[in-house]
């Protein structure tokens, strides 16, 4: 396909809305067509991969999805693989949810019940770099992101998390270009899960940001932004010249 006319599709996280990509779609809408899903309406991974698919552009497009976007993204690629020309993976994995976490995350629900700005308290300090845990960059955007899809988004995302499929077995089907990205320091998602992604991908490239955490898009922006440009261009996409510049 042409890749001068490409569409791409971001999938944000959880309690994450289009202020997570802010930098980057600012950037790249330069040179691909920017849209980014609404995933809060369903409460179970394949539901909101066929959401994200209705709010997906006409034809073919690169596919970008941060943590739980990247489980989303998962089953995007078992639904209508033919739809993504390429595939980028941030802060995720392909292995289903622990005993451990679900159980954190059934906590985190009841505890939000009452206090749910404790929860996103929690969440960031878990999800960010300790550098970033109280920039404006990073803490103001998540706290303001959270605050505003509010408590029963956050159920229905957690149940989507908890419930997600293996998506292990499926790796090994998929053909596109595909990037995988993460933060040294991630403690959501690790580096070990990333290696794994690119062992089973075929190509599949791995880029560790450093001095940065789960929340990468947001942590460590322009370089994300950069990562992100340069594998575009390796695949056709005239570059952005405006790195920085947002």
């Amino acid at each position: 396909m042409n890749m001068d006319k490409v569409n791409m599709l971001f999938l944000p996280g959880l309690l994450n809305g289009a202020s997570l990509f802010e930098q980057q779609a600012d950037v790249l809408a330069d040179v691909v067509g920017v849209a980014i899903a609404d995933l809060t309406g369903a409460d179970s991974i394949s539901g909101l991969a066929t959401e994200a698919l209705t709010q997906a552009p006409d034809g073919p497009f690169v596919l970008l999805g941060m943590s739980m976007g990247g489980y989303v993204a998962f089953e995007i690629m078992r639904q209508a693989p033919e739809r993504v020309v390429a595939l980028a993976l941030l802060s995720t994995s392909a292995r289903p949810d622990t005993s451990a976490a679900t159980a954190t995350r059934r906590q985190l629900i009841e505890l939000g019940e009452n206090d749910f700005p404790a929860v996103i308290e929690r969440l960031l300090m878990r999800m960010t770099h300790p550098e970033h845990t109280n920039t404006p960059r990073v803490s103001g955007v998540f706290h303001s992101m959270a605050t505003a899809l509010g408590y029963d988004v956050f159920v229905r995302q957690q149940h989507a998390i908890i419930g997600r499929p293996d998506s292990r077995p499926g790796l090994k089907n998929i053909k596109c270009p595909t990037l995988v990205l993460c933060g040294r320091e991630d403690l959501v998602t690790s580096l070990d899960d990333h290696r794994e992604l690119v062992a089973a991908i075929g190509g599949a490239q791995l880029e560790v940001i450093e001095t940065c955490g789960h929340l990468a898009p947001l942590e460590q922006p322009e370089r994300v932004t950069q990562v992100l440009c340069d594998w575009l261009y390796s695949l056709g996409v005239p570059r952005a010249e405006r790195i920085g510049a947002a």
